[in-house]
């Protein structure tokens, strides 16, 4: 990317931070080192009850400097992006490893800026709020809550490394989400639904309904009200594609990040090249699909993005990697080096991971089940990231009795990942996304899960008719 075009103020000044890591590298013990900057535009609106609760707006700028030695890593951030503060942050980070850095004339002008029109980045649209929260209490007289959050940014980062590279990237992030509290008799209900992607706010609202959002969370929450109680048992589970690819992300997709096998943290350390899955599942993990929320053109340590296929036809074929993970394990680089921020060391981390689709239609799955659940939406739950143990919340699920559907409330998945993709028994040509925030090491970074309609042969569903759908 042209580096004038995307702010940097100064070429001369790239080429001394970069000299300056270079530099850094032959010296002593370290390893590796790179500088990340970071600036950041963000609008954000929460509107509950009838009225906008929370408006706010702001830019934030900062750097982050890291030395690596062995195993040993030393982060070292500022909240600025001029150039006096950028080189502090360095030379603080290398006083760290016991080394001292010339001075360097970075001036004192920002590194990373934004225009004039993108300063003026809006939401607009807030009006809407009104009309929609007014339009789906109108629905129903059941609706006791609407809670409505809208939020856009632009986040432009660099990335110096010692290894002479230089990247840049800018990054569109813009959400929609909507949840609908219902009450009937004294039972509480939940429907929730969102919509996100990476991208501008005038291509977002080019093909997202507000109105239908909210109300499809309206609609939810209602239907779950007469709802009847899910009975429990062992059954097989249809996982719809609306479902998102919750389990297949929390319980299995952790455990292909390679911090997690290289710490004996994961059930697929030492697995590489064999079957892990049923021959009916591929895996991947892609970083470049256009628009989605976990997608951008390079990582945080400047690798550029790609489509890694992780699972094949039920074999595992490779893990996640960022740039410290590949070099300890002679893995190749995937381009998953994440970062909440400029506070934070990047780890391998997920991006858009989905399931590929299949030749089954949808219809034909549910009819292959006599008895059994059909999952349509997942709620939260907890896994053990080691065992891919899995206990999750159904937020719309229906009995599946020789081809109907009814629906049932209270359910609750619980099984092992691993195990879970193993037992799939059908694959529908339905793939389907859900944007998110993953969270890990205490950072959350945006990620699409998908799948499409997924048939597992046995679960254990438990059922309970005091269930308030939270």
């Amino acid at each position: 990317m042209n580096s004038a075009v995307d702010g940097v103020v100064d070429l001369n000044r790239e080429e001394r931070i970069t000299s300056s890591l270079v530099d850094l590298c032959g010296e002593g013990e370290v390893d590796y080192s790179d500088i990340f900057l970071q600036a950041s535009c963000g609008h954000s609106a929460s509107f509950e009850n009838g009225s906008l609760e929370e408006l706010s707006s702001g830019i934030t700028w900062g750097c982050g400097a890291r030395c690596v030695s062995g195993d040993h890593v030393i982060l070292s951030h500022y909240p600025s992006v001029m150039g006096d503060e950028v080189h502090r942050c360095l030379a603080d980070a290398a006083s760290k490893c016991h080394l001292s850095l010339p001075q360097l004339d970075l001036g004192s002008a920002p590194l990373l800026e934004f225009s004039d029109t993108e300063r003026g980045l809006s939401l607009g649209g807030l009006d809407l709020l009104y009309d929609i929260d007014r339009r789906v209490r109108g629905a129903s007289a059941l609706i006791r809550q609407v809670t409505l959050r809208y939020r856009a940014s632009l986040v432009k980062v660099a990335i110096f490394r010692g290894d002479g590279v230089v990247r840049f990237d800018r990054r569109w992030r813009t959400l929609f989400a909507a949840d609908v509290v219902t009450e009937k008799g004294g039972l509480l209900q939940r429907g929730y639904e969102v919509k996100a992607s990476a991208e501008p706010i005038d291509q977002f609202w080019s093909h997202v309904e507000p109105l239908a959002v909210a109300m499809t969370a309206a609609q939810r929450a209602l239907l779950m009200l007469d709802a009847s109680p899910c009975p429990a048992g062992r059954m097989p589970v249809i996982l719809a594609g609306e479902a998102g690819g919750t389990m297949v992300h929390e319980a299995c997709g952790h455990g292909l990040e390679a911090d997690s096998v290289q710490k004996d943290y994961s059930i697929y350390r030492d697995r590489l090249g064999t079957a892990v899955a049923s021959p009916l599942v591929t895996l991947v993990d892609d970083a470049t699909l256009k628009g989605a929320f976990g997608s951008y053109e390079v990582d945080d340590e400047g690798t550029p993005a790609e489509r890694s296929v992780l699972i094949e036809n039920g074999v595992l074929k490779c893990y996640l990697t960022d740039i410290l993970s590949a070099k300890k394990g002679g893995l190749p680089l995937t381009g998953n080096g994440r970062r909440e921020s400029y506070r934070h060391v990047p780890i391998p981390r997920m991006s858009n991971t989905f399931i590929l689709p299949g030749n089954c239609s949808f219809s034909e799955i549910v009819g292959q089940v006599r008895h059994g659940l059909l999952v349509k939406r997942m709620g939260g739950g907890e896994v053990n990231p080691t065992s891919g143990d899995f206990v999750f919340h159904v937020a719309e699920g229906y009995l599946v009795e020789d081809g109907s559907l009814s629906p049932v409330r209270g359910a609750i998945l619980a099984g092992n990942g691993p195990q879970a993709l193993k037992d799939v028994l059908a694959v529908g040509d339905d793939l389907h996304f859900e944007p998110g925030v993953c969270g890990k090491s205490g950072q959350g970074v945006p990620v699409t899960d998908g799948q499409p309609t997924l048939l597992i042969r046995e679960l254990t569903v438990g059922g309970s008719d005091t269930d308030h759908g939270f």
